[in-house]
């Protein structure tokens, strides 16, 4: 189309032998308005495109809330049923175990472990569904005291693993939700020290990197590590690793980071090697601190 113009103002398809060529200049004036006609349809069916992608972004915005909504509903409303059941096994197998044979005792512990477990899902459940709602209570603070605080909440775990906990570089000062990058922190070294290696007292490494647009940080350890084939899926609520013979746990933390950093606005990944450790990432963009 351009070219078209740029003939036509130089006189190019005007003038033939010093005489002007009509025929040549409704042709060209011709495909002109067939090429602007075609760049109006083009540009009305990107609009009514944009409108739809536009519609159904804001139906399935709409959708994540019910879910979200629908999640800490039915965990909250279970969460107290789900104690009493739990209170009465305890009581029953604390002060009938005598009276009752192998087998029945057998199935009082099936049950309370049973119910420990959901009660771990429920609280995991509600913490997910709690991060949503986060985002709106926001406040400028210093990271190294949450990472601290992440610490202070696994004590008991630290000393019991004799983990070593290393830190490399200073953490930045965020605008952030504090319970949520707690929790963040709690859920990476916490899985450090759950995945050791048999026999291996856990080496735990916070990294922290400015880069030019965000902040890079890791936690690294040198536990069991993670099979490559199991990277792609391992943010997804509900999965395991292992079986919960092996280790205990919900399936909800890794995925509840990943939503907390993508709720700040960055990326979480990991790099691991089995029988070496693993080392996870995530970013949190500077523009938005």
């Amino acid at each position: 189309m351009l070219k078209i113009v740029e003939t036509i103002s130089t006189g190019e398809a005007s003038a033939k032998s010093g005489e002007t060529n009509f025929t040549n200049d409704i042709d060209l004036l011709n495909k002109m308005s067939q090429l602007n006609n075609e760049l109006v349809n083009t540009q009305r069916i990107l609009h009514k495109k944009n409108e739809e992608i536009s519609y159904l972004n804001k139906k399935l915005s709409i959708a994540n809330v019910n879910l979200e909504q629908l999640m800490y509903v039915v965990s909250h409303d279970l969460k107290e049923p789900l104690r009493m059941v739990n209170s009465f096994m305890l009581l029953l197998k604390n002060k009938y175990a005598q009276l009752l044979d192998e087998k029945a005792n057998t199935y009082i512990g099936f049950a309370v472990d049973g119910g420990k477990r959901m009660q771990a899902m429920i609280t995991d459940l509600l913490e997910l569904s709690h991060t949503a709602a986060n985002n709106s209570h926001k406040e400028l603070v210093d990271v190294n005291l949450l990472f601290n605080e992440a610490q202070q909440n696994l004590f008991n775990l630290i000393k019991e693993s004799k983990a070593e906990i290393v830190t490399e570089g200073k953490l930045p000062k965020l605008i952030v939700n504090k319970s949520d990058i707690i929790r963040l922190f709690q859920n990476l070294v916490g899985n450090a020290i759950k995945f050791k290696k048999r026999d291996t007292h856990p080496v735990i490494t916070l990294n922290v990197m400015e880069n030019k647009d965000e902040w890079l940080i890791s936690i690294k350890d040198n536990g069991i590590g993670i099979p490559a084939e199991k990277f792609e899926n391992i943010f997804e609520i509900f999965n395991r690793l292992h079986s919960k013979e092996e280790y205990e746990g919900t399936g909800i933390g890794l995925a509840s980071c990943k939503k907390i950093v993508e709720g700040n606005g960055g990326t979480i990944w990991l790099e691991s090697e089995e029988d070496i450790g693993s080392t996870f990432y995530f970013t949190i963009p500077k523009l938005l601190n």
